[in-house]
């Protein structure tokens, strides 16, 4: 069987890429941070589809912490065949009143977790010479965002992130790509209003936001993808933009 890492997965979208790839076989190592309990549930639900699955709890944007849990990945499965990459949080609000350490908290959970993930998540993929890596951006990192500046930015910085090492990494037959969702039924967006909610649905063409399990659903379809499909950013926003 393939094992796949998934970071994030005591979030929304971690938890159904999580529930969706263990329905299709692959043995998962999921990362959490601070929501333990959703990340041990996600775990045991994984686990009931028949498949081994091992759970992570750290800082992915400390490499000491990045290092030490892709070592213990490689010793519990003996190999990784994907990365998929959804931490990450966001802040609201006005860059005029966004705080230093607002700003390094963000840079540090959305990009440099990145960054380390796939520095040291390589090393493995090239043992095989084959890998996927696939990180979870936003629709906001090409199209940017108001009262969402920082978080707009550390998610453009993934886009380029991701053109880059596909072209760094394409001759070891490893494939990078980005996935940007647009407006997703996720807890990061629980503080819009019913009135917010259906003036973006409003916008959307296809009439609604998405659902974690759709994104799984792409996420899935993209791990499967030929090798050749790398340095894409791939919208999912219901025509949005």
């Amino acid at each position: 069987m393939k094992t796949i890492i998934i970071t994030g997965a005591s979030g929304d979208i971690g938890s159904a890429t999580a529930l969706r790839l263990a329905g299709k076989g692959f043995n998962l190592a999921l990362i959490g941070h601070k929501n333990t309990e959703a990340l041990e549930k996600t775990a045991e639900e994984a686990s009931a589809l028949g498949v081994y699955c091992r759970t992570y709890a750290g800082d992915l944007g400390k490499e000491a912490f990045v290092k030490e849990v892709f070592e213990r990945i490689v010793d519990d499965f003996h190999r990784i065949d994907g990365l998929v990459h959804v931490a990450g949080h966001s802040v609201t609000g006005l860059l005029s009143d966004l705080t230093i350490e607002e700003w390094n908290n963000l840079v540090s959970a959305n990009l440099t977790s990145a960054i380390l993930c796939i520095k040291h998540v390589v090393p493995a993929m090239l043992t095989t010479h084959s890998g996927r890596i696939l990180l979870i951006s936003s629709i906001w990192g090409t199209r940017g965002a108001s009262f969402e500046a920082a978080y707009s930015a550390t998610k453009g910085g993934l886009d380029s992130l991701t053109k880059a090492m596909a072209k760094e990494l394409a001759p070891s037959g490893i494939a990078v790509n980005a996935l940007a969702p647009g407006m997703v039924d996720t807890k990061m967006n629980a503080h819009l209003s019913e009135a917010e909610l259906q003036a973006l649905c409003d916008e959307i063409p296809a009439g609604r936001i998405a659902s974690p399990g759709e994104v799984a659903e792409m996420v899935d379809l993209l791990l499967q993808a030929p090798s050749y499909l790398t340095g894409e950013i791939i919208g999912f926003n219901g025509g949005w933009f």
